[in-house]
Protein backbone atom coordinates (compact mmCIF):
# COMPACT_ATOMS: atom_id res chain seq x y z
CA UNK A 1 0.00 0.00 0.00
CA UNK A 2 0.91 3.51 -0.56
CA UNK A 3 2.26 5.64 2.06
CA UNK A 4 0.32 8.99 2.44
CA UNK A 5 1.88 11.49 3.63
CA UNK A 6 -0.76 12.37 6.10
CA UNK A 7 -0.41 9.58 7.92
CA UNK A 8 1.93 11.74 10.35
CA UNK A 9 -0.01 14.51 10.72
CA UNK A 10 -3.23 12.78 11.66
CA UNK A 11 -1.07 10.11 14.24
CA UNK A 12 -0.49 13.49 16.21
CA UNK A 13 -3.73 15.08 16.01
CA UNK A 14 -5.37 12.26 17.29
CA UNK A 15 -3.37 12.16 20.01
CA UNK A 16 -4.19 16.36 21.04
CA UNK A 17 -8.44 16.23 19.92
CA UNK A 18 -11.29 14.50 21.44
CA UNK A 19 -12.19 14.21 17.64
CA UNK A 20 -10.73 14.29 14.37
CA UNK A 21 -11.98 15.34 10.91
CA UNK A 22 -10.59 14.07 7.93
CA UNK A 23 -12.50 15.51 4.31
CA UNK A 24 -11.61 15.62 0.88
CA UNK A 25 -12.71 14.13 -2.44
CA UNK A 26 -14.79 10.95 -2.94
CA UNK A 27 -12.49 8.12 -3.60
CA UNK A 28 -9.36 10.10 -2.61
CA UNK A 29 -8.34 7.16 -0.18
CA UNK A 30 -9.91 9.08 3.43
CA UNK A 31 -11.51 5.46 5.00
CA UNK A 32 -8.53 3.68 3.89
CA UNK A 33 -6.36 5.97 5.84
CA UNK A 34 -8.11 6.33 8.66
CA UNK A 35 -8.62 2.22 8.96
CA UNK A 36 -5.16 1.56 8.22
CA UNK A 37 -3.44 4.13 10.77
CA UNK A 38 -6.39 3.30 13.21
CA UNK A 39 -6.25 -0.19 12.89
CA UNK A 40 -7.60 -1.00 16.52
CA UNK A 41 -10.77 0.81 16.14
CA UNK A 42 -14.13 0.09 15.23
CA UNK A 43 -15.52 1.68 11.61
CA UNK A 44 -18.73 2.69 10.89
CA UNK A 45 -20.55 3.85 7.71
CA UNK A 46 -23.52 6.14 8.09
CA UNK A 47 -23.71 5.58 4.64
CA UNK A 48 -25.31 2.03 5.21
CA UNK A 49 -29.20 2.91 5.46
CA UNK A 50 -29.36 0.50 8.79
CA UNK A 51 -26.28 2.31 10.33
CA UNK A 52 -28.21 5.84 9.12
CA UNK A 53 -30.97 5.01 10.42
CA UNK A 54 -29.90 4.28 13.87
CA UNK A 55 -27.82 7.13 14.14
CA UNK A 56 -30.34 9.65 13.08
CA UNK A 57 -33.27 7.57 15.25
CA UNK A 58 -31.03 6.98 18.44
CA UNK A 59 -28.41 9.10 18.81
CA UNK A 60 -28.09 7.69 22.26
CA UNK A 61 -27.65 4.11 21.60
CA UNK A 62 -25.58 4.64 18.51
CA UNK A 63 -22.75 6.43 20.97
CA UNK A 64 -23.34 3.69 23.73
CA UNK A 65 -22.39 1.22 20.62
CA UNK A 66 -19.66 3.13 19.51
CA UNK A 67 -18.77 4.63 23.09
CA UNK A 68 -14.77 5.59 21.95
CA UNK A 69 -12.63 4.99 19.47
CA UNK A 70 -14.87 4.69 16.26
CA UNK A 71 -13.95 6.04 12.72
CA UNK A 72 -17.61 7.71 11.73
CA UNK A 73 -17.27 7.46 7.38
CA UNK A 74 -19.63 9.98 5.73
CA UNK A 75 -20.75 11.94 8.72
CA UNK A 76 -21.97 14.85 7.18
CA UNK A 77 -25.26 12.74 6.58
CA UNK A 78 -26.78 13.07 9.57
CA UNK A 79 -26.10 16.08 11.12
CA UNK A 80 -28.16 16.19 14.13
CA UNK A 81 -25.51 13.31 15.37
CA UNK A 82 -22.54 15.86 16.02
CA UNK A 83 -24.56 17.87 18.68
CA UNK A 84 -24.65 14.13 20.59
CA UNK A 85 -21.22 13.86 20.03
CA UNK A 86 -20.15 17.09 21.55
CA UNK A 87 -21.79 16.42 24.65
CA UNK A 88 -20.48 12.78 24.61
CA UNK A 89 -16.83 13.75 24.24
CA UNK A 90 -17.31 16.85 26.41
CA UNK A 91 -17.96 14.39 29.48
CA UNK A 92 -15.49 11.59 28.93
CA UNK A 93 -12.63 14.15 28.43
CA UNK A 94 -10.49 11.67 26.28
CA UNK A 95 -8.51 12.62 23.12
CA UNK A 96 -8.67 10.59 20.18
CA UNK A 97 -12.02 9.13 20.71
CA UNK A 98 -13.51 9.74 17.07
CA UNK A 99 -12.13 9.76 13.55
CA UNK A 100 -15.04 11.81 11.30
CA UNK A 101 -14.86 11.48 7.45
CA UNK A 102 -16.77 13.21 4.84
CA UNK A 103 -16.89 13.60 1.50
CA UNK A 104 -19.08 16.97 1.19
CA UNK A 105 -17.17 20.02 2.70
CA UNK A 106 -20.19 22.02 3.08
CA UNK A 107 -22.32 20.04 5.13
CA UNK A 108 -19.62 18.81 7.25
CA UNK A 109 -18.23 22.14 8.07
CA UNK A 110 -21.81 23.81 8.75
CA UNK A 111 -21.87 21.29 11.13
CA UNK A 112 -18.79 20.95 12.82
CA UNK A 113 -19.17 24.76 13.12
CA UNK A 114 -22.18 24.40 14.70
CA UNK A 115 -21.59 21.69 17.02
CA UNK A 116 -17.59 21.06 17.55
CA UNK A 117 -16.10 24.00 16.98
CA UNK A 118 -12.66 23.81 19.13
CA UNK A 119 -13.16 20.22 19.30
CA UNK A 120 -11.48 18.89 16.50
CA UNK A 121 -8.94 18.58 14.08
CA UNK A 122 -9.60 19.57 10.17
CA UNK A 123 -7.01 17.54 7.99
CA UNK A 124 -8.27 17.35 3.95
CA UNK A 125 -6.87 14.66 1.56
CA UNK A 126 -6.45 14.87 -2.05
CA UNK A 127 -5.81 12.43 -4.37
CA UNK A 128 -1.79 10.94 -4.77
CA UNK A 129 0.61 13.49 -4.46
CA UNK A 130 3.82 12.74 -6.72
CA UNK A 131 5.54 12.08 -4.28
CA UNK A 132 3.07 9.14 -3.22
CA UNK A 133 3.38 7.89 -6.45
CA UNK A 134 7.23 7.52 -6.48
CA UNK A 135 7.13 3.93 -5.24
CA UNK A 136 4.93 2.87 -8.51
CA UNK A 137 5.44 3.12 -12.26
CA UNK A 138 5.03 6.84 -12.39
CA UNK A 139 8.70 7.74 -13.28
CA UNK A 140 7.97 5.08 -16.54
CA UNK A 141 5.38 7.92 -17.56
CA UNK A 142 5.32 11.07 -19.42
CA UNK A 143 3.90 14.28 -18.05
CA UNK A 144 0.84 13.66 -20.79
CA UNK A 145 0.15 10.65 -19.25
CA UNK A 146 0.52 12.18 -16.09
CA UNK A 147 -2.10 14.93 -16.82
CA UNK A 148 -4.30 12.07 -18.48
CA UNK A 149 -4.11 9.55 -15.61
CA UNK A 150 -4.68 12.00 -12.83
CA UNK A 151 -4.22 10.70 -9.24
CA UNK A 152 -6.99 9.05 -7.45
CA UNK A 153 -6.26 5.84 -5.33
CA UNK A 154 -8.55 3.31 -7.00
CA UNK A 155 -6.39 3.92 -10.71
CA UNK A 156 -3.32 2.68 -9.13
CA UNK A 157 -4.21 0.12 -6.68
CA UNK A 158 -6.81 -1.72 -9.34
CA UNK A 159 -4.69 -1.26 -12.25
CA UNK A 160 -7.94 0.82 -13.88
CA UNK A 161 -7.28 2.97 -16.83
CA UNK A 162 -8.35 6.32 -16.58
CA UNK A 163 -10.71 5.92 -19.60
CA UNK A 164 -13.03 3.63 -17.46
CA UNK A 165 -12.09 5.33 -14.29
CA UNK A 166 -13.64 8.83 -14.26
CA UNK A 167 -16.80 8.60 -16.50
CA UNK A 168 -18.16 6.46 -13.90
CA UNK A 169 -16.60 8.84 -11.26
CA UNK A 170 -18.37 11.88 -12.54
CA UNK A 171 -21.78 9.71 -13.05
CA UNK A 172 -21.47 8.21 -9.66
CA UNK A 173 -19.93 10.64 -7.50
CA UNK A 174 -20.17 14.23 -8.50
CA UNK A 175 -23.63 13.96 -9.82
CA UNK A 176 -24.75 12.56 -6.78
CA UNK A 177 -23.29 14.55 -3.84
CA UNK A 178 -24.28 17.48 -6.49
CA UNK A 179 -28.06 16.71 -5.81
CA UNK A 180 -27.33 15.74 -2.28
CA UNK A 181 -26.15 19.39 -1.92
CA UNK A 182 -28.47 21.54 -4.07
CA UNK A 183 -31.70 20.79 -6.38
CA UNK A 184 -30.55 20.71 -9.37
CA UNK A 185 -33.17 20.92 -11.92
CA UNK A 186 -31.54 20.14 -15.50
CA UNK A 187 -28.60 17.44 -14.99
CA UNK A 188 -27.53 17.84 -18.43
CA UNK A 189 -27.25 21.78 -18.06
CA UNK A 190 -25.10 20.83 -14.74
CA UNK A 191 -23.63 18.67 -16.97
CA UNK A 192 -22.42 21.15 -19.32
CA UNK A 193 -21.77 23.67 -16.85
CA UNK A 194 -18.88 21.25 -15.79
CA UNK A 195 -17.45 20.54 -19.00
CA UNK A 196 -17.18 24.62 -19.91
CA UNK A 197 -15.07 24.97 -16.33
CA UNK A 198 -13.17 22.53 -17.76
CA UNK A 199 -12.54 24.12 -20.65
CA UNK A 200 -11.42 27.61 -18.75
CA UNK A 201 -8.88 25.56 -16.56
CA UNK A 202 -6.14 28.41 -15.65
CA UNK A 203 -8.43 31.25 -17.02
CA UNK A 204 -9.85 34.07 -15.37
CA UNK A 205 -13.00 33.35 -13.91
CA UNK A 206 -16.27 35.00 -15.75
CA UNK A 207 -19.54 33.81 -14.44
CA UNK A 208 -21.07 36.02 -16.98
CA UNK A 209 -19.61 33.94 -19.99
CA UNK A 210 -20.25 30.51 -18.26
CA UNK A 211 -24.25 31.62 -16.90
CA UNK A 212 -24.43 32.67 -20.98
CA UNK A 213 -22.93 29.25 -22.68
CA UNK A 214 -24.93 26.93 -20.29
CA UNK A 215 -28.23 29.18 -20.65
CA UNK A 216 -28.24 29.91 -16.89
CA UNK A 217 -28.48 32.62 -14.55
CA UNK A 218 -25.51 34.18 -13.17
CA UNK A 219 -26.78 33.45 -9.59
CA UNK A 220 -27.01 29.49 -10.51
CA UNK A 221 -23.89 29.83 -12.15
CA UNK A 222 -22.27 31.25 -8.88
CA UNK A 223 -24.44 28.57 -6.72
CA UNK A 224 -23.36 25.90 -8.85
CA UNK A 225 -19.52 26.80 -9.09
CA UNK A 226 -19.64 26.51 -4.60
CA UNK A 227 -21.14 22.76 -5.19
CA UNK A 228 -18.26 21.54 -6.88
CA UNK A 229 -15.75 23.89 -4.28
CA UNK A 230 -17.34 22.30 -1.64
CA UNK A 231 -17.20 18.31 -3.37
CA UNK A 232 -13.65 19.15 -3.89
CA UNK A 233 -13.70 19.05 -7.63
CA UNK A 234 -12.61 22.74 -8.56
CA UNK A 235 -10.86 25.38 -6.66
CA UNK A 236 -10.43 29.09 -7.05
CA UNK A 237 -6.76 30.15 -6.54
CA UNK A 238 -6.67 33.78 -5.74
CA UNK A 239 -5.37 36.88 -7.03
CA UNK A 240 -1.76 38.12 -5.36
CA UNK A 241 -3.08 41.80 -3.92
CA UNK A 242 0.41 43.22 -2.38
CA UNK A 243 -0.23 46.87 -4.39
CA UNK A 244 2.80 46.57 -6.21
CA UNK A 245 0.57 48.00 -9.14
CA UNK A 246 -2.37 50.47 -8.90
CA UNK A 247 -3.96 48.18 -11.65
CA UNK A 248 -4.11 44.33 -10.39
CA UNK A 249 -5.97 42.31 -11.84
CA UNK A 250 -8.97 40.85 -8.33
CA UNK A 251 -10.72 37.92 -10.14
CA UNK A 252 -9.50 34.21 -9.08
CA UNK A 253 -8.57 31.63 -11.57
CA UNK A 254 -10.34 28.54 -11.83
CA UNK A 255 -8.53 25.01 -11.44
CA UNK A 256 -9.61 21.38 -10.79
CA UNK A 257 -8.33 19.20 -8.27
CA UNK A 258 -7.11 16.67 -10.22
CA UNK A 259 -6.45 16.54 -13.79
CA UNK A 260 -7.68 13.10 -15.00
CA UNK A 261 -11.33 14.21 -13.79
CA UNK A 262 -10.85 17.27 -16.14
CA UNK A 263 -9.29 15.92 -18.82
CA UNK A 264 -12.54 13.26 -19.08
CA UNK A 265 -14.76 16.18 -19.29
CA UNK A 266 -12.73 17.41 -21.62
CA UNK A 267 -13.28 13.83 -23.76
CA UNK A 268 -9.26 13.73 -23.85
CA UNK A 269 -9.62 9.44 -24.24
CA UNK A 270 -5.95 9.00 -24.99
CA UNK A 271 -2.58 10.63 -23.26
CA UNK A 272 -1.17 11.69 -26.80
CA UNK A 273 -3.82 13.88 -27.35
CA UNK A 274 -2.96 16.16 -24.43
CA UNK A 275 0.31 16.57 -26.70
CA UNK A 276 -1.53 19.01 -29.21
CA UNK A 277 -4.28 19.75 -27.49
CA UNK A 278 -5.12 23.47 -26.86
CA UNK A 279 -5.34 23.20 -23.16
CA UNK A 280 -1.78 21.65 -22.53
CA UNK A 281 -0.37 24.47 -21.23
CA UNK A 282 -3.13 25.06 -18.53
CA UNK A 283 -3.52 21.22 -17.54
CA UNK A 284 0.31 21.24 -16.85
CA UNK A 285 -0.30 24.57 -14.62
CA UNK A 286 -2.89 22.72 -13.12
CA UNK A 287 -0.80 19.71 -12.37
CA UNK A 288 1.70 21.91 -10.95
CA UNK A 289 -0.47 24.06 -8.70
CA UNK A 290 -1.54 20.94 -7.49
CA UNK A 291 1.18 19.78 -6.13
CA UNK A 292 1.59 22.68 -4.04
CA UNK A 293 -1.83 22.38 -2.74
CA UNK A 294 -1.09 18.91 -1.93
CA UNK A 295 2.24 19.71 -0.33
CA UNK A 296 0.20 22.06 2.03
CA UNK A 297 -2.52 20.10 2.92
CA UNK A 298 -0.48 16.60 3.72
CA UNK A 299 1.60 18.99 6.31
CA UNK A 300 -1.78 19.68 8.11
CA UNK A 301 -1.97 23.44 6.72
CA UNK A 302 -3.77 25.66 4.49
CA UNK A 303 -2.18 26.71 1.16
CA UNK A 304 -1.10 29.64 1.05
CA UNK A 305 -1.04 30.73 -2.69
CA UNK A 306 -2.10 32.63 -5.09
CA UNK A 307 -1.31 34.16 -8.85
CA UNK A 308 -0.14 38.02 -9.74
CA UNK A 309 -1.13 39.82 -12.70
CA UNK A 310 -1.57 43.46 -13.25
CA UNK A 311 -4.47 44.57 -16.24
CA UNK A 312 -1.56 45.36 -18.59
CA UNK A 313 -0.62 41.37 -18.59
CA UNK A 314 2.01 41.15 -16.95
CA UNK A 315 1.70 37.96 -14.88
CA UNK A 316 2.70 35.37 -12.49
CA UNK A 317 1.29 32.21 -11.92
CA UNK A 318 1.94 31.09 -8.91
CA UNK A 319 3.15 33.09 -5.54
CA UNK A 320 3.84 30.89 -2.52
CA UNK A 321 3.69 32.71 0.76
CA UNK A 322 6.32 31.28 3.11
CA UNK A 323 6.41 32.88 6.65
CA UNK A 324 6.92 36.57 5.34
CA UNK A 325 8.66 36.54 2.37
CA UNK A 326 6.83 35.41 -1.01
CA UNK A 327 8.25 32.98 -3.79
CA UNK A 328 7.14 33.61 -7.53
CA UNK A 329 6.79 30.59 -9.88
CA UNK A 330 6.20 30.77 -13.76
CA UNK A 331 4.76 27.51 -15.17
CA UNK A 332 5.63 26.75 -18.63
CA UNK A 333 4.81 23.47 -20.49
CA UNK A 334 7.75 23.84 -22.79
CA UNK A 335 10.60 21.40 -22.56
CA UNK A 336 12.97 23.84 -24.28
CA UNK A 337 14.40 26.64 -21.46
CA UNK A 338 14.08 30.35 -22.86
CA UNK A 339 14.95 33.32 -20.66
CA UNK A 340 11.92 34.93 -21.69
CA UNK A 341 10.52 32.59 -19.57
CA UNK A 342 11.22 35.31 -16.40
CA UNK A 343 9.59 38.15 -18.03
CA UNK A 344 6.69 37.95 -15.91
CA UNK A 345 9.01 36.83 -12.91
CA UNK A 346 11.23 39.97 -13.77
CA UNK A 347 8.70 42.65 -13.83
CA UNK A 348 7.15 40.82 -10.44
CA UNK A 349 10.13 40.62 -8.26
CA UNK A 350 11.41 44.76 -9.38
CA UNK A 351 8.16 45.74 -7.87
CA UNK A 352 8.09 43.14 -4.91
CA UNK A 353 11.75 43.82 -4.51
CA UNK A 354 11.92 40.06 -4.49
CA UNK A 355 15.59 38.49 -4.37
CA UNK A 356 16.26 36.37 -7.97
CA UNK A 357 16.16 33.09 -5.58
CA UNK A 358 12.33 34.00 -5.12
CA UNK A 359 12.18 33.84 -9.52
CA UNK A 360 11.65 30.10 -10.17
CA UNK A 361 10.58 28.48 -13.82
CA UNK A 362 8.77 25.31 -13.98
CA UNK A 363 9.66 23.06 -16.76
CA UNK A 364 9.18 19.88 -18.59
CA UNK A 365 12.61 19.86 -19.78
CA UNK A 366 15.14 17.54 -18.19
CA UNK A 367 17.89 20.23 -16.83
CA UNK A 368 17.38 22.23 -13.60
CA UNK A 369 19.39 25.47 -14.06
CA UNK A 370 20.50 28.24 -12.09
CA UNK A 371 20.41 31.36 -13.81
CA UNK A 372 21.01 34.62 -12.76
CA UNK A 373 17.20 35.62 -13.41
CA UNK A 374 16.46 32.90 -11.02
CA UNK A 375 15.90 29.12 -10.67
CA UNK A 376 14.80 27.06 -13.34
CA UNK A 377 13.27 23.32 -12.11
CA UNK A 378 12.77 20.54 -13.94
CA UNK A 379 8.92 18.79 -13.36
Amino acid sequence: MIERELKAKLELLASKYPILTLTGPRQSGKSTLLRSTFPDYAYVSLENTENRLFAQTDPNGFLATYPDKTIIDEAQLVPSLFSYLQTHTDFKGKVGMYLLAGSQNFLLMESITQSLAGRTAILKLLPFSRNELKTVALNEQTIDEEIFTGSYPRIYDKDIAAIDFYPYYIQTYIERDVRLLKHIGDINKFILFLKMCAGRIGQLLNLSSLANECGIAVSTAQSWLSVLEASYILYLLKPNHNNYSKRLVKTPKLYFYDTGVACSLLNIIQAEQIATHFLRGALFENIVINEFVKKSLNAGQEPQLSFWRDKTGNEVDLIEQIGDKQVGYEIKSGATFSSDYFKGLRYWANHSHAEADACNVIYTGEKSLKTSFGNVICW
